[in-house]
């Protein structure tokens, strides 16, 4: 399976609510990282790390969070998917749109990292209680 494909089925899985298959791709060593002021913003460490601190953290914060993939493209030994993330905020019932690009690094045929480029002015807006 080419780097593209690994990175086409996480997106997949995403689409399908499937959480094993969206971490699958990630070894103990992934460094996964979510950008400065985003709410869940930091570098973590393998599977476990990023589905507690990043996925079920969104999953307990927002209804109908999604990314939804634009582009996917294939540099070699790394992968980048362009898209839009949208949701709701549970406790303030406010909606937001963001754009997002994610770069997914390779080293012999693994996943090394990841890092989230994302416009979370529109996240962090839908975070505050209206004034």
């Amino acid at each position: 399976m080419s780097n593209v494909d690994v990175i086409r089925a996480h997106y997949a899985a995403s689409d399908a609510g499937d959480l094993p298959g969206m971490l699958a791709p990630l070894g103990p060593g992934t460094t996964w990282t979510e950008a400065a002021g985003f709410p869940y913003a930091g570098t973590y460490t393998g599977p476990d790390e990023v589905r507690e601190r990043v996925f079920e953290a969104i999953g307990r914060d927002w209804d109908g969070y999604r990314f939804t993939l634009g582009d996917l493209l294939d540099a070699g030994d790394v992968v980048v998917g362009v898209g839009t993330y949208t949701g709701t905020h549970r406790r303030t019932g406010r909606s937001f749109t963001a754009r997002v690009a994610h770069l997914w690094r390779f080293a012999s045929g693994e996943v090394v990292s990841f890092e989230q480029i994302v416009d979370s002015a529109p996240v962090v807006a839908a975070l505050r209680e209206q004034q």
